[in-house]
């Protein structure tokens, strides 16, 4: 009998996030696939969950790691994906491993969780019927020309960026898109949690500083009218 991958999502900051159901997959598997093992440790310590094989996978090692993995499964094991936050598979390489499986005829099942996008979504109260997200941006000449190609259409544009890089990306946007709505999610569900919404030279002025991890929203219009 084979084995099955299920893809749990834990929490983006607040361990009380993190699922039931989640819960009970960590406690049931035989190894835990995770993107950081040091992180999941303390994860699995927190919720008592104690002696779980670990296996480390990424853009690192992916292509080795994955034979690997599709072994176990197929002897049998139960295994689950986790990434350091959130919804393993959105904006990490879990979808590599996923794919994989799908070929291998593996069973496939999901815990859902936390996600920095949809909290996002739901904390910026713009009109989400139609949304790009494109993860973490690229730098540069390409971060810019990404930017012009999206450039007059109306949807709700969302991306993660680093507080290091956040005052160079607003103002490309500015530049490219204008003085558009904007929302940003400063650590999310943390004791330090930040939200801000109005438009963009605005937030250039309250992110000039900052620290954390950001998720951001651009409300773009059609034609480029904000």
């Amino acid at each position: 009998m084979e084995g099955k991958l299920t893809i749990v999502g834990t929490p983006i900051g607040n361990m009380m996030d993190i699922t039931i159901r989640a819960l009970r997959a960590l406690r049931e598997c035989d190894v835990v696939i995770a993107e950081d093992t040091r992180r999941t440790k303390k994860l699995l310590k927190f919720f008592n969950i104690d002696g779980k094989q670990l296996i480390s996978y990424g853009l690192h090692n992916q292509l080795k790691s994955v034979p690997f993995i599709l072994n176990l499964l197929k002897e049998g094991k139960k295994l689950c994906l986790v990434t350091d936050s959130g919804m393993p598979c959105v904006a990490d390489p879990g979808g590599f491993l996923v794919d994989a499986c799908w070929r291998s005829g593996i069973e496939l099942d999901v815990t859902p969780g936390p996600s920095a996008l949809t909290s996002a979504l739901a904390l910026c109260g713009f009109d989400s019927s139609r949304v790009f997200f494109t993860g973490f941006l690229p730098r540069g000449k390409k971060r810019r020309k990404l930017f012009r190609d999206i450039k007059g259409k109306k949807m709700l544009f969302v991306f993660f960026e680093s507080a290091t890089r956040i005052s160079e990306t607003l103002s490309d946007a500015m530049d490219i898109f204008g003085n558009c709505d904007i929302f940003i999610g400063r650590e999310m569900t943390k004791v330090f949690q930040q939200l801000f919404r109005g438009k963009i030279s605005d937030a250039v002025e309250s992110f000039k500083q900052t620290k954390g991890e950001l998720t951001v929203v651009l409300y773009l219009k059609k034609g480029g009218e904000n």
